[in-house]
């Protein structure tokens, strides 16, 4: 059986190929029970690899449209029911969601090593806490026993002083955000790094705020000239750029928001992945909470499903912000956060830090060690300083819509830079993150974008 395919440049062949046979298959081009061609040849006949063949064919064969027999080959699978639909339907193209099985190596930035978390101890510790007593929500800012923990937890760590009544318990980043959005009112000026965090802009936008986008340079965020009421920005680990912002920087927005009474969202996440240079003081350190709202979160230190993370807000701010949630209900399980205090207080949560810094440390030399071997000097590091990803400066030869589609075509994922700009950035970059992979992924996986990209 002969099946005409055209082939053109942007999208991965075999999802091309994919998509096209059926296509033929629900218009009924190509009958039930009939013989496709064998992989070698429609390889041969469209000039690709049988490896491409075979990952359209797997792709039809697992959604049923195809089936295979031993040694016989692909057939068009028979149908009881009628397949052709109106012409008004748009049948939607494959996604790369859709075949996401087709990827073994993902260099997502959010992912972390979930074979080193400490399963047994705390199991041990859920288990202690799952008590009848245990089974109702207590108070809405989180429970007494975990503020009083964070409160040590970030004046040893960081330098933050604060009292427990400071500290809010929440579900993760975005819901803190929600909540000072809901606060503040939408009437307020909010300012966002450019680029930055696209899940933060996407709370500023769909609070109805009027949000001004700051530029960010070697240093971090610049200091904004627009008149703002609340700056989001984080200065541990830029989101995506990945620079450190430096002790002058941070002077420098401190003066400004003293100066103009505005309130700074410190998102202090990746600060306990420091890998080069100087432990350099928070804002909320240096500023001993006057004009910083400090977040922070146990997603990349444990595990992001727990979903704990806090937020410590300036005393002036505490009186008025419980009132106004004085009838909100926790969002966060209060067996969870009984565990995890009992994990801090026992000393097993530095310990844990501890050993993940040191694994997260290797996992990044093996990953700019590999790219240092396998891709050319046009592929420049930036943001290694710290944190569980890196971005990589692509060469002027290769797209980062170009590099992400050649990634996918051996089975690796990386990730758009460009989502996280609001403007239009001429620049070509793709993030790459390395927590949830081991030191053999990740050499494989640069590997094999070699083959992809260095051509």
């Amino acid at each position: 059986m002969e099946i005409s395919i055209i082939l053109t440049n942007g999208t991965p062949k075999y999802i091309q190929i994919y998509d096209q046979i059926k296509k033929a298959i629900i218009a009924k081009k190509l009958v039930s029970q009939s013989k496709l061609p064998s992989k070698r040849n429609l390889a041969a006949d469209l000039g690709v690899s049988v490896h491409t063949v075979k990952e359209a064919y797997e792709q039809l064969d697992a959604e049923g449209f195809i089936y295979s027999k031993e040694r016989s080959g692909y057939f068009v699978s028979p149908f009881e029911f009628e397949w052709q639909q109106s012409q008004n339907t748009i049948l939607p193209s494959p996604s790369i969601e859709s075949i996401k099985s087709k990827v073994d190596i993902d260099f997502h930035n959010g992912h972390i090593d979930t074979t080193t978390f400490p399963y047994s101890s705390w199991r041990k510790l859920y288990n202690k806490q799952f008590q009848p007593q245990n089974l109702m929500n207590n108070t809405w800012q989180g429970e007494p026993i975990l503020r009083q923990e964070i409160a040590y937890y970030v004046q040893r760590s960081r330098g933050v002083h604060c009292n427990p009544s400071q500290v809010f318990i929440y579900g993760g980043t975005q819901h803190q955000l929600q909540a000072l959005c809901n606060f503040f009112g939408p009437s307020i000026q909010a300012g966002i790094e450019e680029p930055g965090f696209k899940r933060a802009r996407t709370i500023f936008n769909q609070h109805c705020l009027h949000t001004h986008h700051i530029s960010v340079d070697e240093f971090g965020v610049t200091v904004p000239t627009e008149k703002i009421n609340l700056l989001y920005t984080t200065p541990a680990h830029q989101f995506p750029l990945g620079m450190v912002m430096s002790v002058e920087r941070r002077a420098a927005l401190l003066k400004w928001a003293a100066a103009e009474k505005t309130f700074i969202i410190e998102d202090d996440y990746d600060s306990e992945y420091r890998f080069k240079g100087l432990p350099i003081p928070s804002l909320a350190k240096m500023d001993q909470l006057q004009r910083v709202i400090y977040s922070g979160t146990f997603s990349k230190t444990l595990v992001p499903s727990i979903r704990i993370s806090y937020m410590i807000l300036p005393r002036a701010l505490v009186d008025s912000y419980s009132e106004f949630y004085n009838e909100q209900k926790t969002v966060v399980s209060k067996i969870d956060q009984l565990v995890l205090a009992d994990f801090i207080a026992q000393g097993q949560f530095d310990k844990h830090l501890a050993k993940m810094r040191t694994l997260y440390r290797k996992k990044q030399q093996a990953l700019i060690s590999a790219i240092n071997m396998h891709l050319s000097k046009e592929f420049q590091i930036i943001g290694e300083k710290s944190g569980l990803h890196i971005v990589l400066k692509l060469p002027n030869s290769l797209s980062e819509k170009e590099a992400i589609e050649r990634a996918f075509s051996v089975g690796v994922k990386v990730y758009p830079c460009s989502s996280s700009y609001q403007q239009s950035s001429n620049q070509q970059l793709v993030i790459i993150g390395y927590g949830g992979l081991s030191l053999e992924q990740i050499e494989e996986g640069i590997m094999r974008l070699k083959k992809v990209w260095c051509k």
